[in-house]
């Protein structure tokens, strides 16, 4: 399984002003409809499953949708000029940037859910359950239902009745955010990053409010459970769920999973799988003691941040030893099926910006033993495949490594690699292809889709810096994989113990292998505890194909 995240407002946009702070008639925006068949069709050839588009449910922004019926909203709670897409101000509905018609906006994400269908792949959506915009209002919203916060006694803290968060009578003060406030909300709600008072910081989630669950963040013994009876909030957001699954949606990305109680995800899961067997959740994560708690819930995939990413972001920095790699999928081993593999998200730095490796190509031996390692999902952002560097000064992020999820703009790599073709560079192409025939082996080859892994390090300890290597084998075939790290390309010897012929069943004598990323042959002679002579270019790795 590979997943390609495309943050929906930038992929598709051609326009190149990119003004710092720009509006969208002035930079542009992309749209459902950019994404069209040949578009996906360059998709699925990489190989990928599943597409995980970013941002399409309506989010608070800048821009002024009024004369289309859209509320407007106060510039003081809204992050850059597009605004945050984990802002939402109404669940039922579709960002009207992202249409060529707004009045036909849901019309339009249906008809790129049913291409990419036919395109041979997945849809996956965002779903953010944790908090909402400060100026929530559905206006899509199925006749009958209620408004988030639209029965709540805000003279309460706390009431496993309401949807928010109070504070007593005291009015948002936004004095550490804007020296000149004018929006105006009495009593204060708590923000999306549990921030329980009126006053919240700049590095706050200012612009949200805390969705309740039924935990009181605030009492005397500190985060006391009140899920019986069920808690309404609850009650609305799988009700959100379902509306989008009946959309044909095939799996949900949940933003800050963590943040909601574990109880309300086996509530919620169990209810959309009851009507629709087959989608998927997949969770964000990132305290690794939680793990075995949201698996447990409904969840079929956790982004291994904390341990995978991590390391191997140190690898490539020079930081740790490629080595390192043993210990991190050691510690997901039980749930190993369950962790997404990804070296770049939108909210993660850009691998070739200044701020990370800064030559993509640092990177791809992370990107083999990611697609290569486990049975585990594979997690693509578009852009890391084109080299993207991020160093864009767009607005409200400002020029941090990242492509702005807050801000109108244009990416030249994205527009090269699936629009504009002809201006493809020469090292866009190689860097494309590269990464192409690594998740397209990935896809195909029954040693990794259905097979066992043996880590050769613990045997190989005088490689352990920069280099890694491992075995995979299902049936009567069997991988050699072995990456290199370092800038400089290297012979070195791999031993394969005694214990590997063993666990997989792998024959004594002189094989022919065939090296999968040149198609070169060569001849190799396998016997317990002896080693073997691998030549690894520079940033890049062998897979050697045996067949027994």
């Amino acid at each position: 399984m590979i997943i390609y995240q495309i943050f929906t407002r930038i992929f598709g946009n051609r326009n190149t002003t990119r003004k710092e702070w720009g509006t969208v008639a002035e930079n542009g925006s992309g749209k459902m409809a950019d994404i069209d068949a040949r578009v996906l069709r360059r998709i699925h050839d990489m190989g990928v499953t599943h597409v995980w588009y970013t941002g399409i449910v309506r989010h608070a922004t800048q821009t002024d949708y009024t004369a289309k019926g859209i509320p407007a909203q106060h510039a003081e709670i809204v992050k850059g000029r597009a605004g945050s897409p984990y802002a939402i101000t109404d669940y039922y509905d579709v960002d009207p940037d992202l249409a060529v018609c707004v009045p036909n906006r849901m019309e339009e994400w249906e008809a790129l859910i049913a291409r990419t269908h036919a395109a041979g792949m997945k849809v996956i959506m965002d779903f953010v359950p944790n908090h909402v915009a400060r100026e929530y209002h559905s206006i899509c919203c199925p006749a009958g239902v209620r408004d988030l916060g639209e029965g709540d006694d805000t003279g309460m803290n706390f009431s496993v009745h309401n949807n928010f968060y109070y504070c007593w009578g005291q009015p948002l003060d936004l004095s550490r955010v804007t020296p000149h406030q004018t929006y105006q909300e009495c009593p204060a709600r708590a923000t999306g990053n549990d921030h329980f008072d009126q006053r919240p910081g700049p590095n706050d989630w200012y612009e949200t409010v805390k969705l309740n669950y039924g935990i009181d963040y605030c009492d005397a013994g500190g985060r006391s459970e009140h899920f019986d009876p069920v808690p309404d909030t609850w009650v609305q957001m799988r009700d959100i769920l379902l509306f989008w699954a009946s959309k044909g949606v095939d799996g949900f990305r949940c933003d800050m999973a963590e943040m909601v109680p574990a109880p309300f995800w086996a509530y919620a899961t169990a209810a959309v799988r009851a009507a629709h067997p087959s989608v998927i959740f997949v969770g964000e994560v990132y305290t690794p003691d939680l793990y075995r708690t949201y698996i447990a819930a409904g969840f079929d995939y956790l982004y291994d941040k904390v341990g995978m990413y991590d390391s191997m972001r140190d690898i490539i920095c020079g930081r740790r030893w490629a080595s390192d790699i043993t210990a991190q999928w050691q510690r997901t081993d039980d749930i190993r099926t369950h962790m997404l593999y990804f070296l770049e998200n939108h909210d993660e730095q850009r691998i070739a910006s200044d701020y990370f490796a800064t030559n993509p190509w640092r990177a791809f031996p992370a990107h083999m033993v990611c697609c290569l390692l486990q049975a585990n999902p594979y997690m693509l952002y578009a852009g890391q495949e084109l080299g993207e560097r991020g160093m864009d000064r767009e607005g409200f992020s400002g020029w941090d490594g990242r492509t702005s999820i807050f801000d109108y703009w244009s990416v030249d790599s994205i527009r090269h690699g699936y629009f504009d073709l002809a201006r493809k560079t020469p090292e866009e192409r190689r860097l494309m292809a590269a990464y192409r025939q690594v998740m397209r082996i990935a896809g195909r080859e029954k040693a990794v889709t259905d097979g066992a892994m043996f880590d050769l390090m613990y045997v190989n300890t005088h490689f352990a810096e920069e280099q890694f290597a491992f075995l995979r084998k299902a049936g009567r075939e069997m991988l050699l994989v072995a990456v290199n790290f370092s800038d400089l390309s290297v012979c070195r010897e791999v031993t394969i113990p005694a214990h590997a012929f063993d666990f997989l069943g792998i024959p004594v004598g002189a094989f022919a292998a065939m090296e999968l990323l040149t198609g070169v042959a060569k001849d190799f002679t396998l016997a317990p505890d002896s080693s073997i002579p691998v030549d690894i270019p520079d940033y890049g790795g062998v897979i050697y194909k045996f067949k027994f």
